[in-house]
């Protein structure tokens, strides 16, 4: 009997080590595989670590060029069956670097990937962050957000309903996983979507040039509408200015 193999990616914004954040996800990650694994499935999981990533990062943003270990990076969430992303907190806002990363990967990328959501701060005036900002960010980016997201602050850590959330997350993770969603989305709807000339990692490479803006770009024109008095021609109601005037000649008051 063939074990199903799931590839989840963790994605850590931590900016030290060891972190809380990466410690987050990392107790995440082993409740999606235990669960899997009673499942009758397995779980192969890669990190991204984003701190080690942070110059390839910043020269992303402002280059658009891709270092190798950002690639490496980019080609892992592209394989991924699940994704856990996970953010430091401050001022009220997901960590720049963990925003920023995101912002350079092309918006195909994750389209219908299943995300757990989750986020490590001080206090816990920062638990609306994770639904309020950076659910929103994988909503433009089309991926498919777990409904149960998981926020841990300092006092959270000691606190059983952490444990309840994760558990929770990770079984929807682990269900989704299991239905092959994401897979079945790019092998049967992908076209559906709009997308990007060169983007999902560079796969994408069908536009459609036969559309009034391509043709514009090419230096042609738009087409016209066809006129009402060709051959074949929709139907046209004589308006005032067709209609015979008194003295039988078109127009209202007899003048052309």
């Amino acid at each position: 009997m063939t074990t199903e193999t799931y590839r989840l990616v963790v994605v850590s914004g931590g900016a030290s080590a060891p972190s809380s954040t990466r410690m987050l996800a990392d107790r995440i990650a082993s409740r999606v595989s235990g669960l899997a694994r009673e499942r009758g499935a397995a779980v192969t999981t890669t990190v991204i670590e984003l701190r080690e990533l942070a110059n390839e990062i910043s020269a992303a943003l402002v280059s658009q060029f891709s270092g190798p270990r950002l690639q490496q990076a980019v080609a892992a969430l592209n394989e991924a069956d699940g994704i856990i992303a996970c953010a430091p907190v401050y001022k009220a806002q997901a960590s720049g670097l963990f925003a920023s990363f995101f912002h350079v990967l092309d918006n195909d990328l994750l389209i219908a990937k299943p995300v757990i959501l989750a986020a490590t701060a001080g206090t816990a005036r920062h638990a609306l962050v994770v639904d309020e900002q950076m659910r929103a960010l994988f909503a433009f980016l089309r991926a498919l957000t777990m409904p149960t997201s998981v926020f841990a602050s300092t006092e959270d850590w000691g606190d059983p309903a952490l444990n309840q959330r994760i558990d929770r997350a990770a079984f929807e993770l682990v269900l989704l996983m299991e239905s092959g969603f994401a897979r079945k989305v790019r092998a049967e709807s992908w076209r559906s979507y709009q997308h990007e000339f060169g983007s999902a990692g560079g796969t994408e490479t069908e536009i459609d040039l036969d559309t009034d803006l391509m043709r514009l770009a090419a230096g042609g024109g738009a087409p016209r509408p066809p006129s009402p008095w060709a051959p074949g021609g929709p139907a046209r109601t004589p308006d005032a200015a067709d209609r015979p005037g008194p003295d039988g000649v078109s127009g209202p008051s007899g003048s052309e």
